[in-house]
């Protein structure tokens, strides 16, 4: 019997559906909102009408994509939190509304947890790509969060590390503000420390000691900060004349941070299956540094396609797939939640 779920998300300012059939992805539809960028950040008031916009076209295209009807969804997967709470609202009202007109089950989904399941989505035509094996560790990095997840199985996953106060995507827009680059940074200072002659040691940055597999990255938010200040005060030009350097040292010291957490984990846990998942783990720092650590270690590591790292629906519609098949269904009283521990 084929199980085909209809994935929905809308946590923050992308407005994704998808179709997947069995695990196979047949339609992944992503609406991005240009109008942040002139704000420096995410306005959550413009994202939720954004999304009141999009998501009856954007579920439309994703549904006429991958050929199927409304009649044809056996289950509605939808990103309950976290995220804004407005624009969670839109995509929740939503998967109600088909839930209750198509007498459809209903899902609800952590939209982090289903960053880590995103490697479990199949796309055609790579049915035998590997798949981590349980139990494996996943670095979960993205604009809000900053964690190390021991998951033993789809949906059986502890928290092991977690950021105590900006996420390592936070650092990297930030201290992108910092230096004038536009919002998004995090991407352009990966392009930036990409650039022939950048120098990743050519600065040195401060590293928080925070025990355990915690993170922090506001001292080196700070610390950079303070940094630019005094040598711009001296040179106005600083900032000009030495953008690659600063920006290929900022990667390297961020991705260090997660590194050093990540290995220590696997160590103590005695596990050598090893994934990364989120925005951040498009960078190609981070990805390098995750496949060099594999080599190092023996470790055996996934890293999943670039369309797969940022808030898709295709991550939400599986996560619904694996719930689906227990029986996880949520009932109409399910309401968004802003934050992780309200779920």
């Amino acid at each position: 019997m084929e199980i085909t779920i209809l994935g929905i998300e809308s946590s923050c300012d992308d407005t994704s559906a998808a179709v997947i059939r069995d695990g196979v992805l047949l339609s992944n539809v992503i609406a991005s909102q240009a109008v942040h960028a002139q704000y420096g950040g995410v306005i959550p008031e413009l994202a939720s009408r954004a999304h009141g916009q999009n998501i009856v076209p954007v579920i439309d295209a994703a549904l006429k994509e991958a050929g199927v009807t409304p009649a044809e969804i056996d289950g509605i997967a939808v990103t309950r939190g976290p995220g804004l709470l407005g624009s969670l609202l839109v995509g929740v009202s939503f998967a109600k509304g088909f839930s209750l007109a198509q007498d459809t089950p209903l899902m609800e989904v952590n939209h982090l947890q289903g960053h880590v399941l995103a490697h479990f989505v199949t796309r055609p035509g790579e049915e035998e790509a590997p798949k981590p094996k349980f139990p494996f560790l996943c670095l979960l990095v993205s604009g809000g969060n900053s964690q190390i997840v021991l998951v033993r199985d789809y949906l059986d996953m502890e928290i092991i590390g977690t950021t105590i106060d900006d996420a390592a995507g936070e650092a990297f827009d930030k201290c992108a503000k910092v230096m004038g680059l536009p919002y998004p940074g995090g991407p352009l200072i990966d392009r930036l420390a990409r650039s022939e002659g950048a120098d990743p040691h050519a600065f040195k940055f401060a590293k928080p000691s925070v025990p355990g597999f915690d993170y922090s990255f506001s001292g080196l938010k700070t610390s950079f900060l303070y940094f630019l200040r005094d040598r711009v005060a001296d040179d106005p030009e600083f900032i000009e004349h030495h953008k690659t350097d600063l920006c290929a040292s900022l990667q390297a010291t961020i991705v260090d941070i997660l590194m050093n957490k990540l290995v220590r984990a696997a160590k103590q846990y005695d596990i050598t299956e090893i994934a990364v998942a989120g925005g951040v783990s498009a960078n190609s720092g981070l990805r390098e540094a995750i496949e060099a650590a594999g080599e190092r270690y023996g470790w055996t590591t996934y890293i999943p396609p670039i369309s797969l790292t940022t808030d898709n629906a295709a991550m939400i519609a599986i996560t619904g797939y694996y719930k689906y098949l227990r029986e996880e269904f949520a009932d109409l009283s399910m309401a968004p939640a802003a934050r992780a521990a309200e779920m």
